[in-house]
């Protein structure tokens, strides 16, 4: 397992202690201090743990006010998922599991309904992410990934479908951050060339076929979180050498 610095392991203990106390939007958290004591870290690494959560939307740290369960930013339905932990395989599965559901529909329906400028956008950010995966460019990759799957969701004329498919891939960046350290989980030319049947199977107006590729392209996913989340349990649970 790659290393993992301190503030991602103490974020990952936060969003435990998060859920083990129930708290929900606008409860005010300890302090900086108190939450290090609590999480048996040091004061710096839990206020860059706070930060990162604070980035992925978990957190609201107010100046001079103190650091409070942020806000829910849309629905009823999201509110249920404040305790969503992202490095946690059973919550990381029921997240695949649902994203294969709603992505499979929006390739079933793109390959129906998109018009000619959809689908040329949809080919380009194909096109785009097999040019990024080629150069190995982490962050240049994960962009032309958000903008082929943002193109299918828009194509697929159902803004309900889409905007389920922009929060469920804001939950999957959490563990993206936390498990991937920011990398985009898989091999990149396997993904870029399921992007690409993909993207075909639209432009060729085959509803069953994309619908199909979408749940294999998801499931490629889920089989490297879940191979990557069983490893680290396990280096986790396996004793340490003894020091000579």
């Amino acid at each position: 397992d790659r290393y993992r610095p301190g503030y991602e392991l103490v974020a990952e203990q936060l969003l435990h202690y998060l859920a083990e106390q129930g708290l929900q939007a606008g409860d005010r958290l300890p302090t900086e201090q108190g939450l290090a004591e609590i999480l048996g870290a040091t004061r710096n690494v839990t206020r860059e743990a706070v930060k990162v959560l604070a980035a992925l939307g978990r957190l609201n740290v107010r100046k001079g006010a103190g650091i409070f369960m942020a806000e829910s930013r849309s629905t009823l339905a999201e509110e249920l998922l404040t305790h969503f932990q992202p490095t946690d395989i059973d919550h990381v599965v029921m997240l695949l599991d649902h994203r294969r559901l709603i992505e499979a529909e929006t390739a079933r329906r793109s390959a129906s309904l998109a018009t000619p400028a959809e689908v040329r956008a949809i080919r380009e950010a194909a096109s785009r992410s097999i040019a990024e995966s080629k150069v190995d460019n982490v962050n240049e990759f994960a962009e032309a990934d958000a903008q082929f799957h943002k193109a299918i969701a828009v194509a697929a004329h159902n803004v309900f479908l889409e905007a389920s498919v922009t929060s469920l891939r804001r939950y999957a960046a959490q563990s993206d951050l936390l498990v991937f350290h920011g990398d985009v989980p898989g091999s990149f030319e396997v993904a870029a060339n399921q992007h690409l049947a993909i993207a075909a199977a639209i432009a060729n107006g085959e509803p069953e076929l994309a619908a199909s590729l979408m749940e294999a392209h998801v499931d490629t996913t889920r089989h490297q979180f879940e191979r990557k989340l069983k490893d680290r349990m396990f280096n986790f649970s396996r004793p340490t050498e003894p020091s000579s």
